[in-house]
Protein backbone atom coordinates (compact mmCIF):
# COMPACT_ATOMS: atom_id res chain seq x y z
CA UNK A 1 0.00 0.00 0.00
CA UNK A 2 1.28 3.56 -0.83
CA UNK A 3 0.67 6.84 0.80
CA UNK A 4 0.40 10.06 -1.68
CA UNK A 5 1.51 13.25 -0.86
CA UNK A 6 1.27 16.80 -1.85
CA UNK A 7 2.78 19.62 -1.53
CA UNK A 8 2.74 22.33 0.52
CA UNK A 9 0.78 24.23 -2.23
CA UNK A 10 -1.57 21.40 -3.10
CA UNK A 11 0.60 19.90 -6.39
CA UNK A 12 0.90 16.14 -6.29
CA UNK A 13 4.36 14.50 -5.50
CA UNK A 14 5.47 11.14 -5.68
CA UNK A 15 3.90 8.38 -2.98
CA UNK A 16 5.56 7.40 -0.07
CA UNK A 17 5.32 4.13 2.34
CA UNK A 18 3.47 4.09 5.11
CA UNK A 19 5.86 4.13 7.99
CA UNK A 20 7.75 7.35 6.33
CA UNK A 21 4.08 8.91 6.23
CA UNK A 22 3.30 8.05 10.28
CA UNK A 23 6.80 9.54 10.96
CA UNK A 24 5.54 12.78 9.37
CA UNK A 25 2.44 12.96 10.54
CA UNK A 26 3.91 11.90 14.10
CA UNK A 27 6.03 14.98 14.04
CA UNK A 28 3.88 17.40 12.68
CA UNK A 29 5.30 18.05 9.29
CA UNK A 30 2.23 16.80 7.69
CA UNK A 31 -1.87 16.65 7.57
CA UNK A 32 -4.46 14.24 6.53
CA UNK A 33 -6.30 15.04 3.91
CA UNK A 34 -7.86 12.56 2.74
CA UNK A 35 -8.70 9.14 3.98
CA UNK A 36 -9.45 6.97 1.33
CA UNK A 37 -7.18 6.60 -0.64
CA UNK A 38 -4.99 7.49 1.75
CA UNK A 39 -3.10 11.11 1.25
CA UNK A 40 -1.24 13.62 3.14
CA UNK A 41 -0.06 17.24 2.67
CA UNK A 42 3.09 18.52 3.88
CA UNK A 43 3.55 21.68 5.75
CA UNK A 44 6.73 22.40 5.47
CA UNK A 45 7.98 23.85 1.47
CA UNK A 46 9.74 20.57 -0.73
CA UNK A 47 10.67 20.63 -4.37
CA UNK A 48 9.75 17.22 -4.29
CA UNK A 49 11.43 14.42 -6.36
CA UNK A 50 9.54 13.41 -9.25
CA UNK A 51 9.75 10.47 -11.67
CA UNK A 52 7.34 10.43 -15.33
CA UNK A 53 4.36 8.75 -14.22
CA UNK A 54 2.05 7.39 -16.92
CA UNK A 55 -1.79 7.05 -16.87
CA UNK A 56 -3.73 4.09 -18.54
CA UNK A 57 -7.37 4.78 -19.22
CA UNK A 58 -9.74 1.92 -20.04
CA UNK A 59 -12.80 3.67 -20.96
CA UNK A 60 -16.35 1.77 -20.65
CA UNK A 61 -19.43 2.44 -20.79
CA UNK A 62 -20.12 0.45 -17.16
CA UNK A 63 -16.72 0.21 -15.65
CA UNK A 64 -13.93 2.52 -16.23
CA UNK A 65 -10.05 1.01 -15.27
CA UNK A 66 -7.50 3.12 -13.96
CA UNK A 67 -3.62 2.58 -13.51
CA UNK A 68 -0.77 5.31 -13.03
CA UNK A 69 2.25 3.17 -13.50
CA UNK A 70 5.88 4.15 -13.88
CA UNK A 71 8.54 1.96 -15.68
CA UNK A 72 9.07 -0.02 -12.53
CA UNK A 73 5.86 -0.05 -10.10
CA UNK A 74 1.88 0.26 -9.75
CA UNK A 75 1.81 3.76 -8.10
CA UNK A 76 -2.22 3.74 -8.14
CA UNK A 77 -5.02 1.31 -9.85
CA UNK A 78 -8.61 1.17 -9.48
CA UNK A 79 -12.17 0.57 -11.14
CA UNK A 80 -14.72 2.61 -10.94
CA UNK A 81 -18.48 1.80 -11.37
CA UNK A 82 -20.62 3.96 -13.37
CA UNK A 83 -24.37 4.93 -12.64
CA UNK A 84 -27.12 3.02 -15.41
CA UNK A 85 -30.45 4.25 -13.58
CA UNK A 86 -30.65 7.63 -15.34
CA UNK A 87 -32.71 6.62 -18.49
CA UNK A 88 -34.99 5.48 -15.57
CA UNK A 89 -35.33 8.09 -13.95
CA UNK A 90 -36.19 10.11 -16.82
CA UNK A 91 -38.40 8.24 -18.09
CA UNK A 92 -40.53 8.12 -14.49
CA UNK A 93 -39.86 11.81 -14.36
CA UNK A 94 -41.69 12.14 -17.88
CA UNK A 95 -44.43 9.79 -16.70
CA UNK A 96 -45.23 12.33 -13.71
CA UNK A 97 -45.12 15.40 -15.31
CA UNK A 98 -47.15 14.23 -18.08
CA UNK A 99 -49.80 13.11 -15.44
CA UNK A 100 -50.09 15.84 -13.78
CA UNK A 101 -50.04 18.09 -17.17
CA UNK A 102 -53.41 15.61 -17.73
CA UNK A 103 -54.67 16.67 -14.35
CA UNK A 104 -54.52 19.96 -14.05
CA UNK A 105 -54.05 21.52 -17.44
CA UNK A 106 -56.28 19.73 -19.71
CA UNK A 107 -57.34 22.78 -21.47
CA UNK A 108 -54.17 23.22 -22.53
CA UNK A 109 -53.94 23.34 -26.67
CA UNK A 110 -51.29 20.78 -27.86
CA UNK A 111 -47.58 22.04 -29.06
CA UNK A 112 -45.82 21.72 -31.86
CA UNK A 113 -42.29 20.29 -31.68
CA UNK A 114 -40.37 22.97 -32.87
CA UNK A 115 -37.75 23.27 -29.96
CA UNK A 116 -34.22 23.40 -31.25
CA UNK A 117 -31.23 21.77 -29.76
CA UNK A 118 -28.62 23.74 -28.79
CA UNK A 119 -25.20 22.48 -31.11
CA UNK A 120 -23.18 19.49 -29.39
CA UNK A 121 -25.78 18.35 -26.91
CA UNK A 122 -26.22 14.81 -25.69
CA UNK A 123 -27.96 12.43 -24.22
CA UNK A 124 -28.32 13.15 -20.59
CA UNK A 125 -27.02 9.84 -19.99
CA UNK A 126 -24.37 9.42 -22.31
CA UNK A 127 -23.19 12.93 -20.74
CA UNK A 128 -23.22 11.41 -17.12
CA UNK A 129 -20.76 9.01 -18.04
CA UNK A 130 -18.17 11.51 -19.96
CA UNK A 131 -18.19 13.51 -17.37
CA UNK A 132 -17.52 10.70 -14.82
CA UNK A 133 -14.48 10.06 -17.31
CA UNK A 134 -13.42 13.46 -16.52
CA UNK A 135 -14.00 13.34 -13.18
CA UNK A 136 -12.22 10.14 -12.40
CA UNK A 137 -8.85 11.33 -14.60
CA UNK A 138 -8.80 14.67 -12.61
CA UNK A 139 -9.25 12.91 -9.33
CA UNK A 140 -5.57 10.69 -10.23
CA UNK A 141 -3.87 13.85 -11.38
CA UNK A 142 -4.71 15.20 -8.31
CA UNK A 143 -2.84 12.54 -6.26
CA UNK A 144 0.27 11.71 -8.39
CA UNK A 145 2.12 13.87 -11.29
CA UNK A 146 1.12 12.35 -14.56
CA UNK A 147 2.99 13.11 -17.50
CA UNK A 148 1.51 11.43 -19.34
CA UNK A 149 -2.36 10.21 -20.42
CA UNK A 150 -3.18 7.78 -22.99
CA UNK A 151 -7.09 6.23 -22.70
CA UNK A 152 -8.84 3.40 -24.95
CA UNK A 153 -11.20 3.65 -27.26
CA UNK A 154 -13.09 1.73 -29.50
CA UNK A 155 -15.25 1.77 -32.72
CA UNK A 156 -17.78 -0.74 -32.91
CA UNK A 157 -19.83 -2.07 -36.46
CA UNK A 158 -23.12 -2.55 -34.73
CA UNK A 159 -24.66 -3.89 -38.10
CA UNK A 160 -21.89 -6.23 -38.69
CA UNK A 161 -22.27 -7.47 -35.37
CA UNK A 162 -25.69 -8.47 -35.98
CA UNK A 163 -24.93 -9.64 -39.49
CA UNK A 164 -21.36 -10.83 -40.18
CA UNK A 165 -22.18 -11.13 -43.92
CA UNK A 166 -23.57 -7.45 -44.20
CA UNK A 167 -21.79 -5.49 -47.32
CA UNK A 168 -22.11 -2.66 -49.53
CA UNK A 169 -25.67 -1.45 -49.98
CA UNK A 170 -26.95 -3.60 -47.07
CA UNK A 171 -25.57 -0.95 -44.94
CA UNK A 172 -28.39 1.76 -46.15
CA UNK A 173 -31.24 -1.19 -45.70
CA UNK A 174 -31.46 -2.34 -42.41
CA UNK A 175 -33.54 -5.98 -41.53
CA UNK A 176 -36.66 -4.03 -41.56
CA UNK A 177 -36.85 -2.47 -45.76
CA UNK A 178 -39.88 -2.98 -46.75
CA UNK A 179 -41.84 -3.17 -43.45
CA UNK A 180 -44.20 -0.08 -42.42
CA UNK A 181 -43.15 0.10 -38.65
CA UNK A 182 -41.63 -2.04 -36.10
CA UNK A 183 -44.64 -3.88 -35.17
CA UNK A 184 -45.39 -5.55 -38.57
CA UNK A 185 -41.75 -6.31 -38.59
CA UNK A 186 -41.66 -8.37 -35.48
CA UNK A 187 -45.28 -10.26 -36.53
CA UNK A 188 -43.40 -10.93 -39.32
CA UNK A 189 -40.25 -12.20 -37.82
CA UNK A 190 -42.44 -14.37 -35.78
CA UNK A 191 -44.19 -16.00 -38.33
CA UNK A 192 -47.90 -13.94 -37.38
CA UNK A 193 -48.07 -16.61 -34.55
CA UNK A 194 -48.06 -16.34 -30.33
CA UNK A 195 -44.89 -17.19 -28.61
CA UNK A 196 -46.27 -17.29 -25.17
CA UNK A 197 -48.42 -20.77 -24.96
CA UNK A 198 -47.09 -23.83 -27.11
CA UNK A 199 -49.47 -24.65 -29.93
CA UNK A 200 -51.75 -21.09 -29.16
CA UNK A 201 -53.38 -20.34 -32.25
CA UNK A 202 -55.12 -17.23 -31.26
CA UNK A 203 -55.56 -14.58 -34.16
CA UNK A 204 -55.67 -11.46 -32.16
CA UNK A 205 -51.73 -10.38 -31.68
CA UNK A 206 -50.01 -8.07 -29.97
CA UNK A 207 -46.01 -7.17 -29.58
CA UNK A 208 -44.89 -7.39 -26.02
CA UNK A 209 -42.04 -5.34 -24.77
CA UNK A 210 -39.71 -8.15 -23.09
CA UNK A 211 -37.89 -5.15 -21.04
CA UNK A 212 -39.62 -2.28 -20.15
CA UNK A 213 -40.24 0.43 -22.72
CA UNK A 214 -38.59 2.50 -20.72
CA UNK A 215 -34.88 1.04 -20.37
CA UNK A 216 -35.29 -1.42 -23.22
CA UNK A 217 -37.02 1.03 -25.79
CA UNK A 218 -38.80 -0.65 -28.97
CA UNK A 219 -35.84 -1.80 -30.51
CA UNK A 220 -37.34 -5.25 -32.35
CA UNK A 221 -35.16 -7.35 -30.35
CA UNK A 222 -36.78 -6.04 -26.96
CA UNK A 223 -40.19 -7.33 -28.71
CA UNK A 224 -42.37 -10.93 -29.01
CA UNK A 225 -45.45 -11.34 -30.22
CA UNK A 226 -48.09 -12.76 -27.84
CA UNK A 227 -51.76 -12.87 -28.52
CA UNK A 228 -54.24 -10.91 -26.53
CA UNK A 229 -54.89 -13.41 -24.18
CA UNK A 230 -51.55 -14.50 -23.07
CA UNK A 231 -50.57 -10.83 -23.03
CA UNK A 232 -53.26 -10.41 -20.74
CA UNK A 233 -52.40 -13.63 -18.39
CA UNK A 234 -48.82 -12.33 -18.19
CA UNK A 235 -49.34 -9.04 -16.75
CA UNK A 236 -52.08 -10.45 -14.24
CA UNK A 237 -49.57 -13.05 -13.38
CA UNK A 238 -51.37 -16.42 -14.51
CA UNK A 239 -48.32 -16.69 -16.90
CA UNK A 240 -45.03 -17.08 -16.30
CA UNK A 241 -42.42 -16.31 -19.46
CA UNK A 242 -38.73 -17.11 -19.16
CA UNK A 243 -38.29 -14.66 -21.86
CA UNK A 244 -34.51 -12.65 -22.45
CA UNK A 245 -34.27 -10.18 -24.74
CA UNK A 246 -31.48 -10.32 -27.73
CA UNK A 247 -28.14 -9.09 -27.68
CA UNK A 248 -28.04 -4.99 -26.99
CA UNK A 249 -26.07 -2.42 -28.17
CA UNK A 250 -26.35 0.56 -25.71
CA UNK A 251 -22.86 -0.09 -24.70
CA UNK A 252 -21.91 -0.36 -28.23
CA UNK A 253 -22.88 2.44 -29.29
CA UNK A 254 -21.95 4.80 -26.36
CA UNK A 255 -18.58 4.03 -26.56
CA UNK A 256 -19.11 5.09 -30.19
CA UNK A 257 -20.34 8.51 -28.84
CA UNK A 258 -18.04 8.91 -26.22
CA UNK A 259 -14.49 8.29 -27.57
CA UNK A 260 -13.88 11.32 -29.42
CA UNK A 261 -15.86 13.74 -26.50
CA UNK A 262 -14.27 12.70 -23.65
CA UNK A 263 -10.41 12.66 -25.21
CA UNK A 264 -11.31 16.69 -26.31
CA UNK A 265 -12.49 17.19 -23.08
CA UNK A 266 -9.33 15.75 -21.27
CA UNK A 267 -7.56 17.51 -24.01
CA UNK A 268 -8.55 21.34 -23.34
CA UNK A 269 -7.49 19.83 -19.34
CA UNK A 270 -4.27 17.79 -20.18
CA UNK A 271 -1.81 18.47 -23.54
CA UNK A 272 -0.62 15.52 -22.99
CA UNK A 273 -3.35 12.80 -23.96
CA UNK A 274 -2.95 10.69 -26.28
CA UNK A 275 -5.27 7.82 -27.85
CA UNK A 276 -5.00 3.67 -28.32
CA UNK A 277 -7.10 1.22 -29.43
CA UNK A 278 -9.10 -1.96 -27.79
CA UNK A 279 -6.78 -4.29 -30.31
CA UNK A 280 -3.46 -3.39 -29.38
CA UNK A 281 -4.64 -3.61 -25.37
CA UNK A 282 -5.31 -6.96 -26.51
CA UNK A 283 -2.23 -8.41 -28.09
CA UNK A 284 -0.20 -6.21 -25.10
CA UNK A 285 -2.25 -8.22 -22.55
CA UNK A 286 -2.08 -11.73 -24.14
CA UNK A 287 1.99 -11.26 -24.88
CA UNK A 288 2.54 -10.53 -21.18
CA UNK A 289 0.67 -13.10 -19.80
CA UNK A 290 -1.55 -11.12 -17.62
CA UNK A 291 -5.15 -12.05 -16.52
CA UNK A 292 -8.13 -9.79 -18.18
CA UNK A 293 -9.94 -7.36 -15.73
CA UNK A 294 -10.38 -3.59 -16.42
CA UNK A 295 -7.13 -2.89 -14.27
CA UNK A 296 -4.99 -5.06 -16.15
CA UNK A 297 -6.16 -3.04 -19.38
CA UNK A 298 -5.34 0.06 -18.01
CA UNK A 299 -2.24 -1.22 -16.84
CA UNK A 300 -1.26 -2.29 -20.80
CA UNK A 301 -2.86 1.27 -21.67
CA UNK A 302 -0.54 3.13 -19.79
CA UNK A 303 2.70 1.23 -21.52
CA UNK A 304 3.82 -0.32 -18.94
CA UNK A 305 2.32 -3.85 -18.60
CA UNK A 306 5.50 -5.39 -16.66
CA UNK A 307 5.14 -2.63 -13.66
CA UNK A 308 5.11 -4.54 -10.55
CA UNK A 309 0.65 -3.93 -8.84
CA UNK A 310 0.84 -3.49 -5.16
CA UNK A 311 -1.60 -5.88 -3.49
CA UNK A 312 -3.84 -2.78 -3.22
CA UNK A 313 -6.23 -1.45 -5.46
CA UNK A 314 -9.05 0.99 -5.07
CA UNK A 315 -13.10 0.37 -6.14
CA UNK A 316 -15.38 3.37 -6.78
CA UNK A 317 -19.09 3.26 -7.36
CA UNK A 318 -20.84 6.38 -8.95
CA UNK A 319 -23.95 7.05 -6.55
CA UNK A 320 -26.90 9.54 -7.37
CA UNK A 321 -25.96 12.64 -5.44
CA UNK A 322 -29.26 14.04 -4.25
CA UNK A 323 -33.12 13.05 -5.24
CA UNK A 324 -35.18 16.18 -6.35
CA UNK A 325 -38.59 14.27 -6.07
CA UNK A 326 -40.85 16.39 -3.99
CA UNK A 327 -43.59 13.63 -3.24
CA UNK A 328 -44.03 9.90 -3.66
CA UNK A 329 -45.31 8.67 -7.07
CA UNK A 330 -48.92 7.00 -5.72
CA UNK A 331 -51.08 9.52 -2.58
CA UNK A 332 -51.64 7.82 0.42
CA UNK A 333 -55.52 7.59 2.10
CA UNK A 334 -57.65 10.56 1.51
CA UNK A 335 -55.44 11.66 -1.48
CA UNK A 336 -52.80 12.87 0.50
CA UNK A 337 -49.28 13.37 -1.14
CA UNK A 338 -46.63 11.82 1.25
CA UNK A 339 -43.65 13.95 1.09
CA UNK A 340 -40.13 11.81 -0.60
CA UNK A 341 -37.88 14.49 0.56
CA UNK A 342 -35.52 13.17 3.75
CA UNK A 343 -33.91 15.58 5.89
CA UNK A 344 -30.22 15.78 4.40
CA UNK A 345 -29.05 14.59 8.63
CA UNK A 346 -30.67 11.85 10.24
CA UNK A 347 -28.69 11.81 13.88
CA UNK A 348 -25.83 13.28 12.62
CA UNK A 349 -25.93 10.80 9.23
CA UNK A 350 -26.27 10.90 5.92
CA UNK A 351 -27.06 8.75 3.04
CA UNK A 352 -23.94 7.02 2.02
CA UNK A 353 -21.62 8.06 4.83
CA UNK A 354 -18.50 5.54 5.31
CA UNK A 355 -18.91 3.94 8.95
CA UNK A 356 -16.92 1.91 11.40
CA UNK A 357 -18.81 -0.77 12.54
CA UNK A 358 -17.39 -3.72 14.70
CA UNK A 359 -14.32 -3.57 13.05
CA UNK A 360 -15.59 -3.16 9.40
CA UNK A 361 -15.89 -0.22 7.03
CA UNK A 362 -19.12 -0.16 5.21
CA UNK A 363 -21.86 2.41 4.18
CA UNK A 364 -25.33 3.72 4.96
CA UNK A 365 -27.38 2.65 2.33
CA UNK A 366 -31.02 3.45 4.36
CA UNK A 367 -32.19 5.44 7.30
CA UNK A 368 -35.17 5.26 9.88
CA UNK A 369 -36.09 8.03 11.87
CA UNK A 370 -35.92 5.18 14.69
CA UNK A 371 -31.73 5.99 14.29
CA UNK A 372 -31.64 2.25 13.23
CA UNK A 373 -29.27 2.24 9.50
CA UNK A 374 -29.36 -0.22 6.98
CA UNK A 375 -25.13 -0.91 6.42
CA UNK A 376 -23.83 -2.72 3.10
CA UNK A 377 -20.75 -2.94 1.17
CA UNK A 378 -20.18 -1.46 -2.36
CA UNK A 379 -20.65 -5.24 -3.61
CA UNK A 380 -24.29 -5.41 -2.04
CA UNK A 381 -22.70 -7.53 0.82
CA UNK A 382 -25.08 -6.80 3.59
CA UNK A 383 -23.40 -6.13 7.01
CA UNK A 384 -26.71 -5.65 8.68
CA UNK A 385 -30.26 -4.37 7.86
CA UNK A 386 -30.76 -2.22 11.27
CA UNK A 387 -28.12 -1.00 13.25
CA UNK A 388 -28.76 1.30 15.82
CA UNK A 389 -26.39 5.13 15.54
CA UNK A 390 -24.99 4.84 18.50
CA UNK A 391 -22.85 1.89 17.63
CA UNK A 392 -21.17 3.46 14.73
CA UNK A 393 -18.01 5.67 14.14
CA UNK A 394 -18.21 8.43 10.94
CA UNK A 395 -15.08 7.51 8.75
CA UNK A 396 -15.79 9.82 5.97
CA UNK A 397 -18.90 11.98 4.52
CA UNK A 398 -20.54 10.63 1.26
CA UNK A 399 -19.57 11.93 -2.14
CA UNK A 400 -20.65 10.86 -5.42
CA UNK A 401 -17.57 8.11 -5.86
CA UNK A 402 -18.22 5.63 -2.82
CA UNK A 403 -14.46 4.31 -2.31
CA UNK A 404 -13.47 1.27 -0.99
CA UNK A 405 -10.04 -0.21 -0.68
CA UNK A 406 -9.65 -3.84 -1.60
CA UNK A 407 -6.80 -6.35 -2.07
CA UNK A 408 -5.71 -8.18 -5.29
CA UNK A 409 -7.19 -11.68 -3.71
CA UNK A 410 -10.71 -9.72 -3.02
CA UNK A 411 -13.81 -11.93 -3.75
CA UNK A 412 -17.19 -10.42 -3.51
CA UNK A 413 -18.64 -11.29 0.69
CA UNK A 414 -14.82 -10.54 1.68
CA UNK A 415 -13.92 -8.06 4.15
CA UNK A 416 -12.19 -5.19 2.40
CA UNK A 417 -9.63 -4.42 5.74
CA UNK A 418 -9.60 -0.96 7.58
CA UNK A 419 -7.49 1.80 5.96
CA UNK A 420 -4.20 3.02 7.36
CA UNK A 421 -5.68 5.69 9.44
Amino acid sequence: MLVYVQNKHGKPLMPCSPRKARLLLKQKKAKVIKRTPFTIQLIYGSSGYKQAVSLGVDAGSRTIGLSATTVKKVLYEAEVELRNDITKLLADRRELRRSRRYRKTRYRKPRFDNRRRPEGWLAPSVRNKIEAHTKAVQMVCKMLPVTKITIEVASFDIQKLKNPEISGVEYQQGEQLGFWNVREYVLWRDGHQCQGRPGCRNKVLNVHHIESRKTGGDAPNNLITLCDQCHKDYHTGKLKLNLKRGQSFKDAAFMGIMRWMVYNRLKTIYPYVRLTYGYITKHTRIANGLEKNHRTDARCVSGNPQAQPDNTWYYFKQVRKQNRQLHKANPIKRGIWKANKAPKYLFGYQLFDKVLYEGQECFIFGRRASGYFDLRKLDGTRVSPSVSCKKLKLLERASIFLCERRNSDFLPGMNSGVSVA
